[in-house]
């Protein structure tokens, strides 16, 4: 069965939105107390991950840290870290965590540990969790600013703007009204989602902010002003469905791909102007993809891509596994179990080049020995 054939039926914006606030949903205070009874300090020694991780980082004393799951936020300490050897701590909202429905870790300078959530960004300072505040102050969704050491977060997939944390203060920061938007709320008036909010965030190597939006394409931020990028293609599946702009990555030449190999992007310098909005300046030129059994040339849609140490592409399909681009052709990495159809959400490069996967219903992958295996803390 190829791609198109087995993702296509499950890759609706709707039916993928659905699934996640399926995946996420968390255990009220009291399940929790009755499952993990409260010790002296935070988090509890567990032996085991959930099924459901999707978000992997590791920090800068190389401690793991896993979520997505609907239990809470895990910490595994490899033996190089801690004299102790291995281990593998839950926190949970009991501790502190302000959801169990993580969708993006960071690290700022000084160590400590944010997690970006549905119901809000809480900061760990390795003693305790602390929920940041949204200011409220005037003119803050004006405080669109690019510093060197600010953070950025998302707060869910349907709110209008991303956020950014400059280590004092939380600000909203909302996407102005483009006449794309327009367009989308005039056709579908009763929608139940914004089609601002962002699914992807990634920064370039010139430090440029990119944004992945639901149905408006791409969204940069160059320290001075907003500009666009839309092609249809790009975030709507053959089939008709809305897939969205989940992925971005540039690679080790400069180029930009969004979402699928079809095309590569040669962002030009300077914008244009079209229907009150910037619209970014680029060159479009082939990809790389891969012939189906009837010598067509299959084009997979991707949730999450990164890079490995030798420039290769890796990037992650929600059920037909992993394809690494060399720049000449697409490999396949089918993720395989005896118990499960593996559906996958994240790819995730370590700083010593390992590869990991977080998934919707098996754990977490790790790349050893040319194929990935599950990993066993």
């Amino acid at each position: 069965m190829t791609f198109q054939h087995k993702a296509y039926k499950t890759i609706s914006l709707l039916g993928l939105l659905l699934f996640f606030s399926t995946c996420i949903g968390q255990k009220t205070p009291e399940e929790i107390d009755k499952d993990y009874p409260k010790v002296g300090t935070l988090g509890t020694t567990v032996s085991s991950l959930e099924e459901g991780i999707t978000v992997i980082f590791q920090d800068s004393q190389d401690n793991y840290w896993l979520g997505g799951g609907e239990k809470g936020v895990y910490k595994y300490t490899t033996s190089s870290t801690d004299k102790q050897g291995k281990s593998l701590r839950l926190y949970t909202i009991k501790d502190g965590l302000c959801s169990h429905a993580v969708i993006g870790i960071q690290e700022d300078k000084l160590g400590n540990i944010y997690f970006d959530t549905t119901d809000g960004i809480c900061q760990y300072d390795g003693q305790k969790f602390t929920s940041l505040v949204v200011s409220e102050s005037p003119g803050s969704n004006e405080e669109w600013k690019l510093e060197a050491d600010d953070l950025w977060f998302r707060m869910g997939w349907n709110k209008n703007g991303p956020y950014r944390f400059d280590g004092q203060s939380l600000y909203h920061l909302a996407f102005p009204q483009t006449a794309r938007g327009d367009a989308f709320y005039a056709k579908y008036p009763n929608t139940s989602y914004t089609p601002y909010g962002i699914y992807a965030t990634y920064q370039d190597s010139q430090g440029r902010l990119w944004f992945g939006t639901t149905s408006l394409g791409i969204c940069r931020y160059d320290g001075e002003s907003l500009s666009w990028l839309y092609e249809e293609q790009l975030s709507t599946t053959p089939s008709g469905g809305d897939f969205g702009i989940r992925s971005i990555i540039e690679d080790k030449a400069g180029y930009f791909w969004f979402c699928n190999t079809r095309h590569r992007y040669e962002i030009l310098s300077g914008v244009s102007e079209k229907d009150g909005a910037l619209y970014m300046n680029y060159n479009r030129a082939m990809g790389v993809g891969f012939t189906n059994e009837n010598n067509e040339v299959d084009y997979p849609y991707f949730l999450s891509m990164t890079e490995d140490d030798e420039g290769d592409l890796w990037m992650v399909t929600y059920d037909d596994g992993v394809w690494r681009s060399d720049g000449e052709k697409l490999i396949h990495y089918p993720i395989e179990s005896d118990e499960t159809e593996v559906l996958l959400f994240s790819i995730y490069k370590d700083r010593q080049g390992g590869l990991w996967l977080g998934t919707h219903n098996a754990g977490v992958y790790i790349f050893k020995g040319g194929k990935f295996e599950p990993f066993k803390p």
